[in-house]
This record gives structure tokens, C-alpha cells and sequence, in this order.
């Protein structure tokens, strides 16, 4: 399954994890406020932006990512379909509030978007998630799949640990994962700061973004970015993926800096490939931050998927 050059996949997708791990001061407030209408219920994980009316599309971004990464993505939906930008606590200058301590990150945020759906009597809405986004998007259908009409999963893996060990389990990853998530926490600003912008050359491809994307991260909690990575690397979904009824569309970069070709569609299809309902996307001259690497096939590929 992994014949692909091992070495360059996993350096870019471990810089896909952690490369947004923060150094910013976690009382950083978000430039926007949450859209009144949503008002049916407040959540205390997350802030929402509500644009547009029509079919509901919920867009989740990554780990310490704003909700600004979709911009384009509301621009293009907004004429046809109401859309929520969702932006997790703690991460992009979100206020960390209910996610502030020491516990998990992941989890509880799914379960307050499914109570977010429901209290806002949505019917069955279409899911986006970028990586960690991703991930939480495949929690949501397997714990509540009547409330999922389709899903999106935009460069994310059911089992991210597998790129940096083909044989990991959970109970194998868990050490490595809570010694990278105390580093993190542990890590000087400075420290922070000097190793940043190597990882944004692995997940960025466009030059002129990476300072937007690396923002994003100086102004996310630390605690909290440290603990979802943990979530992430220790969130193992291959053995739920054939259980899950719900259409999913999993979007994938592809760009030779990464690894070849075929080894990368190759290792996606082979994981993905015991969901009985999916459809694999691939996404040229990109790096991990598809949507804004690849602006124009990203685009066609959500109206591919909500048509």
C-alpha cells in the first residue's frame, strides 16, 4: 500500500499536522463576530457565519485554521445555498473558551455541530472538511448519519498515523503523539517561530499564502492546536469507513513534491477504498491547502459534488 516515497509523504503530511502548532497569545479575539442568525443555539466550540440561503453547505477548516481559508468557497456557494463557515475555538484568533484545559479537541466539537444541525433543524447538509475538518466531517457520518446528507473530506486520512508508521495502532502512536503534543506546548515562541516557516513550504504551494496561513497559526491557542493534533494522530476511523452509508468525496493534492503520482492515488485509494459510497478527486499543482493552492479545480470539484 505504501510503495510511495515514504519519506517526502510523511515529512509533508506530519508539516500538514503540526506546522500550525501556535505561539500566540490565546486571549487573540477573532476580526469577525458570529452572524446572528444563528440563534436557535450557541456554541460554546465553535463560531459560525452565515451567508446566503438555499441547500445548507457547513464548511469546517483545519487544525489552527481561520475560516477565511473558504472564502472563495462562500463566494461561489452563497448565490445558491446557505452557508456556514465554521471556526473552531481556540484556533485562527477564535477565543479558546470552551475548549481551554486539557481535553480532547475533536470529539466534543462533532458532537456540538451535530447539536448545531439539529437545534437549527437543518436537513441533512452538506459537510467540507480541510484535514482535521476532514476528520471531524467522518466522525459526524459515522455517529449520526441521518443528519449528514453528503461529505467533502479535503486532503485528510481516516488514520493520519499511518504516514509516519504503515503499521501503527492506536495503542502504538499514542506515546509519540502525546510526547509531540507536550513538545509543542512546551516550545518557546521563539523556537515556534524559527521552524514555522520551513513546514509552510510543505503546505503551502503557493508562495504568496504562506504568510496568511502561518498568521493563522500565530494567532491560535497553543493548548488547543497542541490537543487536537493529538486527537488527529491517535483517531483511528479505517474500521467504521464501510459502515458509513453517507456519498463522500475525498479531494487528495497531488503535485510531484510531494511523492509520485501513483503512489500517492494509490495509498488514498487503498485506504479509502471500504467506504461503499465515495468518489476520489484529485487535485493538481497543490499542496495541502488545496482550496487555496488550487482555486479554480477546487471550485469545480465542490460543484461536482453538491450537483
Amino acid at each position: 500500500m505504501l510503495s510511495m516515497t515514504r519519506k517526502a509523504f510523511a515529512m509533508a503530511a506530519i508539516a500538514a499536522l503540526i506546522g500550525c502548532a501556535s505561539a500566540s497569545d490565546p486571549q487573540a479575539t477573532s476580526q469577525r463576530e458570529p452572524t446572528p442568525e444563528a440563534t436557535l443555539f450557541t456554541p460554546t466550540r465553535f463560531s459560525v457565519e452565515i451567508t446566503g440561503q438555499g441547500p445548507d453547505v457547513i464548511l469546517i477548516p483545519g487544525l489552527a485554521s481561520s475560516r477565511d481559508v473558504w472564502d472563495a468557497t462562500v463566494a461561489q456557494l452563497s448565490a445558491t445555498h446557505r452557508v456556514h463557515a465554521i471556526q473552531l475555538a481556540g484556533f485562527g484568533g477564535e477565543p479558546v473558551g470552551a475548549a481551554a484545559g486539557d481535553g480532547p479537541i475533536v470529539a466534543p466539537f462533532v458532537e456540538e455541530l451535530n447539536t448545531y444541525i439539529e437545534h437549527n433543524h437543518m436537513t441533512r447538509p452538506a459537510v467540507i472538511g480541510h484535514s482535521l475538518g476532514g476528520v471531524s466531517a467522518l466522525m459526524l457520518a459515522k455517529n449520526h448519519p441521518s443528519n449528514v446528507g453528503r461529505i467533502m473530506v479535503v486532503d485528510a486520512l481516516p488514520f493520519f498515523s499511518l504516514l509516519i508508521d504503515p503499521n501503527a495502532t492506536v495503542a502504538s502512536i499514542t506515546p509519540q503523539a502525546a510526547a509531540l503534543r507536550d513538545r509543542l506546548m512546551a516550545q518557546s515562541a521563539e523556537e515556534f517561530f524559527a521552524g514555522q516557516m520551513g513546514m509552510m513550504n510543505r503546505l503551502v504551494r503557493t508562495e504568496t499564502l504562506r504568510f496568511t496561513v502561518f498568521q493563522w497559526s500565530l494567532n491560535s491557542d497553543r493548548s488547543a492546536v497542541a490537543r487536537g493534533m493529538y486527537d488527529v494522530m491517535t483517531t483511528d476511523l479505517r474500521g467504521d469507513l464501510a459502515s458509513i452509508q453517507t456519498p463522500i468525496t475525498i479531494v487528495y493534492a497531488n503535485d510531484p513534491a510531494i511523492a509520485p503520482e501513483a503512489a500517492i492515488t494509490g495509498f488514498y485509494t487503498a485506504l479509502y477504498a471500504p467506504l461503499p459510497n465515495h468518489r476520489l478527486v484529485k487535485i493538481d499543482q497543490s499542496f495541502h491547502f488545496v482550496p487555496l493552492d488550487n482555486p479554480t479545480a477546487f471550485a469545480a470539484a465542490v460543484e461536482e459534488f453538491l450537483r
